[in-house]
């Protein structure tokens, strides 16, 4: 991801990456395309799972766990993928459609500097996110989630490397859709036969043996395996945390060739 150098460019103060992270801030707020996806739209699916009470009954076909069990891991994964795979690259998509990071190449502003200030812009979303919906889902539905240090860092380990993958994706779709509603219809595309995969509409136990093999080595499908074995109380298994990492790797690779400034 070159961005294109000027002759010549004066030193900048730090605090101007602090002034331009708050103006994305800002932004974040009157377009609140990425809180609305990633924050909202998760607990609003939380609330309404959480509600039902026969998404409380322990299953024997899922291993005794209930409907709910499943579906706190699955939201957890929808919100950073709403983030990494809708949100980020429209935006991103969008400053490039009308010219944003072409003129900020003729600034002393580095263009890289609006990439790097959106993207701990959708990280404070993402951690928000994860943050409302653990809290929530054990305080007030009774999600019983195991703690300790396996658990917690796996826990960590699990959303950091999803975090990668699905953000990685986003930059790829970033940088070959023309437009910012393009960016958003791609991600969309993506989005949501992903999530069948991880178990939105079909819990993974239930689906057939071949179903299950795909949804091993998506991206959504690892992620959500990894979250719910590390809330469980055990660190996940090596293949999940793999699969993510090599998606991050190579998806990463891949955006830093194809995506274009201008």
């Amino acid at each position: 991801m070159s961005a294109p150098t000027p002759p010549v460019r004066a030193k900048i103060p730090r605090a101007a990456f602090g002034q331009l992270l708050r103006n994305e801030m800002r932004s974040a707020i009157r377009e609140p395309r990425g809180l609305i996806l990633g924050l909202v739209l998760p607990l609003v699916l939380l609330v309404v799972f959480g509600s039902f009470a026969k998404f409380q009954a322990p299953l024997p076909a899922l291993g005794g766990l209930t409907r709910f069990d499943l579906y706190v891991p699955i939201l957890i994964s929808f919100a950073l993928a709403a983030i990494g795979l809708w949100s980020l690259p429209s935006h991103l998509a969008t400053y490039r459609e009308y010219g944003i990071l072409r003129r900020l190449s003729t600034t002393p502003i580095p263009p890289a500097w609006l990439l790097a200030a959106q993207l701990v812009v959708n990280l404070c979303i993402a951690v928000v996110a994860l943050a409302l919906l653990v809290t929530l889902s054990t305080a007030v539905f009774g999600y019983r989630a195991v703690g300790g240090i396996d658990s917690i860092t796996g826990f960590l380990l699990a959303t950091l490397l999803s975090v990668g993958a699905l953000f990685a994706m986003g930059f790829v779709i970033a940088a070959i859709a023309p437009s910012g509603t393009s960016a958003y219809v791609i991600g969309a595309l993506t989005f949501f036969p992903l999530m069948f995969f991880a178990g939105l509409w079909i819990p993974r136990a239930t689906m057939s043996p071949v179903l299950q093999d795909i949804s091993n080595y998506t991206p959504l499908g690892a992620s959500v395996q990894a979250v719910q074995t590390s809330l469980g109380g055990t660190f996940p298994p090596g293949w999940e945390l793999l699969v993510l990492a090599g998606y991050a790797v190579v998806f990463g690779s891949l955006a830093v060739r194809v995506f274009r400034w201008e």
